[in-house]
């Protein structure tokens, strides 16, 4: 096959896998049929692609991942089933006030991916309390992904030391650092983030106002507002401690992250199990099911990405990736990590195909593994946010929103604002800041 049709193959198949995505198609469908397109256009044995390198490769990544996602999906389905999420959320509210309802969201939702609930599912554990802030301070619900989505998907998940999400620990693996690699490098551009975007969703905020432009429920807002009029909520403080003890016991004692979520699950449930007991079956096992469409949305297109990694249009990539970087280490893992996580729509997913790949050639230039560890998390939070990211597309589900609604505001905190942050730490990187 040509150069020519082996690149075509790839775009027209990354293409695809997005507009299916969009559409609705299962990712189940999609990844294997995007797949073959790379195989055939790569003059590679379609059934040799799918059993040597499709199937090993979603294999290996959910046997890796399979138990964080699941752990911190369940640690979500029990705080919110319990109210202890809820009850984060209004005191942080009334600490800050309603009246600054897009940072009370953002730092809510900050709090609880910081301590361990999975970004895949934070977003269900925040819209209840989310759209009733937003009425009391009478905000179009269009800007409430932008909010969800700063604290959810960006600085909480890759710049801060200790997080638990999977962008900041998957490059453990590799660079052989612990999930604390880097503070000076990730609390610099953590701090970066977190004041552009809020600066940013104010201003929006205040444009909004300025139209005249009012907060207007749905059937499903009413229902949730109704309900949580006279909702009795646990004492901040125990809702707060699961999360406090698995971010002491990641950085301080240094356990496992999956050890260290499965302590605050454990103490979620010995403290709020009278709020449990009516459900806890319930609420376990939709924990556990909840973590299933993430963990397969990666592996899948992490499967895909083996396929591309064993054709010969691979090296040819690589060369063209390596040429832009002008032989810089820490640029070169940005764009081809970047590259990997907008075609795949996934920040975990293209994370672990350009650290599979690349992860030995990086150690090879001789940069701090620390600060390899924590650009590769900050770089996977940029493109990642296409369109068709599995994460985004179930946010605005969640919502009631479309694309049309709420993506700019999602793309300029999670794409423009976190890629340029990956800059602020590339230069800092340069610098030796770590």
């Amino acid at each position: 096959m040509s150069t020519v049709v082996m690149i075509l193959g790839i775009v027209v198949a990354f293409l695809l896998l997005g507009y299916m995505c969009m559409k609705g198609w299962s990712i189940y469908i999609s990844a294997p049929l995007c797949a073959l397109i790379v195989a055939v256009t790569s003059g590679m044995n379609p059934l040799s692609a799918i059993v040597d390198s499709f199937l090993p490769g979603t294999g290996e990544y959910l046997a890796q991942w399979f138990g964080l996602f699941m752990l911190g999906a369940l640690f979500g389905r029990i705080m919110e089933t319990s109210g202890a999420a809820a009850s984060i959320a209004h005191s942080v509210t009334r600490v800050i006030g309603a009246h600054n309802a897009c940072l009370a969201v953002i730092l809510a939702t900050s709090l609880m991916t910081y301590g361990g609930i999975s970004l895949f599912v934070v977003v269900f554990v925040m819209y209840p309390f989310a759209v009733g802030l937003f009425q009391e301070a009478d905000l179009p619900k269009r800007l409430l992904p932008g909010c969800i989505a700063t604290g959810a998907f960006s600085f909480t998940a890759i710049a801060l030391p200790g997080s638990p999400q999977n962008q900041n620990v998957l490059p453990t693996t590799y660079f052989g650092t612990t999930p604390t690699a880097a503070p000076v490098l990730g609390l610099i551009v953590a701090a970066y983030i977190l004041v552009t975007s809020v600066l940013y969703m104010n201003w929006r905020a205040r444009q909004a106002k300025a139209r005249l432009e009012h907060f207007v429920p749905n059937e499903k807002d009413l229902a949730i507002m109704e309900a949580n009029k006279n909702q009795q909520l646990p004492h901040i403080i125990s809702s707060l401690l699961p999360l406090v003890v698995v971010i002491c016991t990641i950085i301080f004692v240094g356990w496992d992250t999956m050890v260290c979520l499965l302590i605050g699950i454990l103490l979620a449930i010995a403290l709020f199990f009278p709020r449990l007991k009516g459900n806890f079956k319930e609420t376990i096992n939709q924990g556990a099911l909840n973590s299933t469409a993430a963990i397969m949305n990666t592996s899948l297109t992490v499967g895909m990405g083996a396929v591309i990694k064993a054709s010969a249009a691979f090296t040819i990539i690589t060369e063209a990736i390596d040429k832009l970087s002008q032989g810089n280490g820490l640029v070169y893992e940005f764009i081809s990590i970047n590259v990997l996580a907008g075609v795949t729509g996934s920040a975990s997913g293209g994370l672990s195909i350009a650290l599979t790949t690349l992860s030995d050639r990086l150690l090879a230039t001789g940069i701090n593994p620390e600060i390899l560890h924590r650009v590769a998390a900050i770089s996977a939070n940029g493109l990642d946010s296409m369109p068709w990211c599995g994460a985004v597309m179930t946010m605005f589900a969640v919502c009631g929103l479309t694309h049309k609604d709420s993506y700019k505001d999602v793309a300029v905190v999670n794409i423009a604002i976190t890629m340029s942050g990956a800059v602020l730490a590339i230069i800092l990187g340069s610098m030796g800041v770590c």
